[in-house]
């Protein structure tokens, strides 16, 4: 396939939260409040968003109603109520019992295969076999895709019988809506309406970035108008698509993460359970991680049920030493990607990918746990959308109308979907396991491969502040979790 230079779409995040204790507290005392919401109290004329925690929802929802903000929703096994309110309400609220933490909601952007043979993604397919006999390809594993949206119509989706591999679509309704002081009935409490009926959530937020991941995720055998034969990572993988638009926020991200700690054990009729979500944004230069948060308290509950969560590192190049925040949790089951460059060639000892963000050299929390291939990555795109229209080697698909449906793009985006793809075929083949055994068969099966900085020790790996332990490795980390060979 042909390559090109890559090119980098990176995600904004709007301010960081700071790293503070959250102690309960009573009456003459205030609840600490992030870094981003201390800023946006100090300009803002109106009301804002805001994520009141409590160590349990009716005190948090209690807490809001005394205040006099203005409830949209709860994220109940957290202890969250997400609510608005004009900045003496937010005041109000810290001075309330129980309450432990206050945060504001933060704008952000999306952070912008051919190399299955450098990750043995392939290999493990046809070479390996689950518990059942099957080939490892992510069968009986549904991925949740948090992103701009994606068009489960795209061929890339088409199963063999003519459905999508895209089996729920749903599409949050209140998120920037609500940011207008507007508003809507919210479907379930969960602030997402199911749009699986027109399976295209991706053409609504005039995105495409999600319609890219998720085909590096799962995209079906495919082959081109060229000839030139084309698959995700786990093509068996069953996909679920959580679109929070194209003007991403906190709120809907974790809106996002949210429903899937709901939902992860029966996402949708006939749907296997969710065990991973993939998360290819964040902040354009990193920041400190913040474990008083609302996404790092929905990571840690998911974690606890069984659910990875996989995120991008960041496309801050060389020259910045941080990464994504809610990436350096240090909680076993949520995994940070670092970008590799196989230089088109399917090569195990390429390089770092020039633009992907390096850790904070001497603190090992803070680097990627993993790296995939993610230069010049060809999947999915619709070339009418401003993100694949930046693509620049389009192709086209099977059909005669299917011009320009796949596109080649590069980032720490595209190098997380591969590492979803292969933790789906992870668990196909030990759907008992943890997700902190997935994340030890990942990090301790690994490539060391030397380009880059060197390997360090920390805890029972050694690591690296540009390339985490080394390039992800689907065959011998399949087997290490019990797969047989064919």
């Amino acid at each position: 396939m042909r390559r090109t230079t890559p090119f980098l779409l990176t995600m904004l995040l709007a301010g960081t939260s700071v790293l503070v204790s959250t102690p309960a507290h009573g009456q003459g005392t205030l609840a600490p409040v992030s870094a981003g919401l201390t800023s946006q109290l100090a300009t803002v004329i109106g009301s804002i968003p805001v994520f009141v925690h409590a160590n349990d929802i009716d005190t948090a929802r209690g807490a809001v109603t005394r205040a006099g903000l203005t409830l949209i929703t709860t994220w109940d096994k957290i202890g969250v109520a997400v609510a608005r309110g004009t900045s003496a309400q937010v005041a109000a609220v810290r001075a309330v019992a129980g309450v432990t933490y206050v945060e504001g909601d933060q704008s952000i952007k999306l952070l912008l295969s051919s190399s299955h043979a450098a990750t043995r993604g392939q290999q493990a397919r046809v070479g390996l076999r689950d518990g059942q006999g099957r080939p490892v390809d992510g069968r009986g594993v549904s991925a949740a895709i948090i992103d701009s949206g994606v068009d489960g119509t795209h061929p890339f989706f088409r199963n063999a019988d003519g459905t999508s591999a895209v089996k729920l679509n749903l599409k949050n309704v209140c998120g920037p809506l609500t940011d207008l002081g507007v508003t809507l009935p919210v479907p379930n409490d969960s602030c997402f309406a199911d749009l699986t009926a027109i399976n295209d959530t991706d053409t609504l937020s005039v995105g495409g970035h999600g319609t890219h991941v998720a085909g590096i995720v799962g995209g079906r055998d495919t082959r081109l108008s060229d000839g030139t034969q084309v698959h995700g990572a786990a093509p068996g993988a069953t996909l679920i698509s959580l679109s929070v638009g194209a003007g991403l926020t906190i709120f809907g991200s974790d809106s996002a993460l949210n429903w899937v700690l709901d939902h992860h054990a029966n996402p949708c009729a006939g749907c296997p359970p969710i065990r991973v979500s993939n998360n290819s944004y964040g902040p354009v230069g990193g920041g400190p991680f913040d474990p008083n948060s609302a996404t790092t308290k929905l990571q840690r509950a998911l974690a606890a049920e069984g659910v990875l969560t996989i995120w991008a590192a960041g496309n801050d190049g060389p020259g910045n030493s941080a990464t994504n925040p809610p990436g350096q949790d240090p909680t076993p089951g949520v995994i940070m990607v670092a970008s590799y460059d196989d230089q088109g060639t399917g090569t195990r000892d390429g390089l770092v990918s020039d633009f992907s963000s390096r850790g904070a050299a001497g603190q090992p929390a803070t680097y990627p746990d993993i790296s995939a291939p993610g230069s010049n990555i060809t999947s999915s795109c619709r070339a009418y959308l401003a993100i694949c229209a930046t693509g620049l080697d389009p192709h086209n698909g099977p059909g005669l109308l299917d011009i320009a449906t796949f596109n080649t793009i590069s980032g720490t985006s595209m190098a997380t979907p591969h590492v979803v793809g292969i933790v789906t075929q992870l668990f196909q083949v030990a759907p008992n396991a943890s997700p902190a055994q997935i994340e030890s068969a990942v990090k301790a099966t690994a490539y060391k491969f030397g380009n880059g900085a060197a390997y360090e020790a920390y805890g029972p790996y050694t690591t690296s502040v540009d390339k985490g332990t080394g390039l992800i490795d689907a065959y011998a980390a399949a087997l290490s979790l019990g797969a047989t060979p064919a």
